[in-house]
């Protein structure tokens, strides 16, 4: 149905492609797989559209296509989603999933018609919103799967399927793959693209992969593959390992306290403690208020009572700068297109943004060479894949923007780190070094908050569980790191909370 014939595409400084091919067929489930850089975006990009690649061909039924824009691709029956968010923040939902064929009356949008026929695609995906909800009010994970009931309602014959679990639970990542195998059934031919090698060799029928722009593997039966030759694939050796580790909690008093916290999100009598050189992970469901929590704790969202305290001390954190500068608490964001980087600003200033005011000279300017000094050491130290710290950093993979959002913390070296969805989009081996580096920042004494949708890597990297339903804690438990039992909690813990918030007259007691 779809092939993609020796393409090559090159950006200043960058190879991103070289001679790459890929076939997909009628009614298959293909994994596309490679390490952050590998060239899987610009090759969608290419399918889609949006790039014209400098050699090679597309075709499409046995037949060279020409693709001058996206809207060629749909014209085709090619649809895709982003790794990125690709909506319009002040539209309704109902208005992004229905924007390529709007119903109309007298001339006029049709409200009800439109959000009558989102909500089918809404229940087909299982995403319970209101079509009429603004996007911008949504959360990112809600936002993806609002990206693929988009996707859905276009008639498609190819969908490109970019990184669609990196920011939603298992929960809804079963409701996608049930989507996703019906799709196949009906003969759709579906590209995914993803780091999580479980769920690839779950899903996925053949796979393809590239390291370094080059096809290292083409269309090879998912049923004759291990995870071993999978990973050698990608990256040219076997995969390391992090074994999980204890640390033992500290008596202290802890590093950060919250106690009965009520925010304009709808967080109501919060309290959670976080213990120095103790990694404490958030998890729960889409919606759950995890996110929100994080934002009211570095000063970008409102807390109206309760009381936070650092060392012992109550503080109040009044903006991100001062979370920052007088409380040293930083954030990596899950959205790091509008929260984590500057697009279209260097590499180096983007790391060494934190640290401005101590590289200020005396008329309090910065200067470029202040900034390389600082960044270089941690661009290596992250293996940020750039031609040079001048590159700005929205010409770099999406994995490579994230370490760049990681490593302006590390410049900070903050006391409080929260890491909200630190992998998503990131490859196996760099999401190895990120979970070592998140252990190595603790067993330093830094406190760190981990927000992850990634059940196994909660459950390998926490100290201690705290799980969230609808703004609540609604267990709390130490992590001993053992898969089948950890689980167990948790989600005995988001059923509990679920029965909790449909019967209010049930005993409140923790799980």
């Amino acid at each position: 149905m779809l092939a993609v014939d020796k393409v090559s595409k090159s950006f200043p400084g960058v190879r991103a492609l070289h001679e790459a091919s890929l076939t997909l067929q009628p009614g298959e489930v293909h994994a596309l797989m490679g390490e952050n850089g590998a060239g899987k975006s610009t090759l969608i990009k290419i399918i889609t559209g949006v790039y014209r690649p400098d050699a090679g061909e597309v075709k499409l039924d046995g037949k060279a296509v020409t693709l001058r824009s996206p809207r060629d691709a749909i014209s085709l029956g090619v649809a895709v989603v982003h790794q990125e968010r690709n909506l319009v923040p002040r539209f309704s939902v109902a208005e992004n999933i229905m924007l390529e064929r709007l119903p109309q009356r007298g001339g006029l949008l049709d409200i009800r018609a439109t959000e009558a026929a989102a909500r089918r695609y809404l229940d087909a995906i299982g995403l319970g919103i209101d079509p009429c909800t603004e996007v911008r009010h949504l959360s990112v994970a809600q936002m993806q799967m609002v990206e693929i009931a988009k996707a859905v309602r276009q008639e498609t014959r190819v969908l490109l399927l970019d990184e669609p679990t990196a920011s939603i639970s298992p929960h809804e990542a079963e409701t996608l793959f049930a989507l996703v195998r019906r799709l196949r059934e009906k003969g759709t031919a579906i590209l995914f693209v993803s780091h999580k090698l479980e769920e690839v060799m779950s899903l996925c029928d053949r796979v393809t992969v590239l390291r370094d722009g080059e096809t290292t593997l083409q269309g090879a039966p998912m049923a004759e593959m291990t995870r071993d030759r999978l990973v050698e694939a990608m990256i040219g050796r076997a995969e390391q390992v992090i074994r999980p580790r204890s640390r033992q909690r500290s008596d202290d008093v802890p590093k950060l306290e919250m106690s009965a916290l009520a925010t304009a999100a709808g967080h109501r009598d919060l309290s959670l403690t976080l213990h120095r050189g103790e990694v404490l992970g958030l998890y729960g469901l889409v919606g759950a208020g995890r996110t929100e929590l994080a934002r009211v704790l570095v000063g970008a969202d409102k807390l109206l009572s309760g009381r936070i305290a650092i060392d012992g001390k109550p503080v109040r954190i009044r903006s991100v700068e001062d979370a920052l500068r007088r409380h040293r608490i930083g954030y990596l964001s899950e959205d790091r297109k509008q929260e984590g980087v500057i697009l279209a600003h260097a590499v180096r200033t983007n790391i060494a943004i934190t640290i401005w005011h101590r590289l200020a000279g005396l008329a309090g300017m910065v200067t470029a060479a202040a900034e390389r000094a600082a960044a270089a050491p941690l661009a290596q130290q992250l293996e940020i894949r750039t031609p040079s710290l001048e590159q700005a950093v929205g010409n770099l993979s999406g994995g490579n923007q994230q370490k760049v959002s990681l490593a302006k913390w590390l410049a900070a070296n903050v006391d409080i780190l929260i890491v909200d969805e630190p992998t998503v989009g990131i490859d196996i081996k760099t999401k190895s070094y990120i979970h070592q580096l998140i252990h190595e920042l603790a067993d330093k004494g830094m406190s760190l908050i981990l927000i992850s949708s990634d059940m196994p890597e909660m459950i390998a990297i926490a100290d201690r569980i705290a799980v969230m339903h609808d703004f609540s804690i609604v267990g709390t438990f130490d992590n001993d790191h053992d898969y089948d039992n950890a689980s167990r909690r948790i989600m005995a813990a988001i059923h509990g909370g679920e029965a909790r918030a449909a019967a209010p007259s049930l005993s409140q007691t923790e799980p």
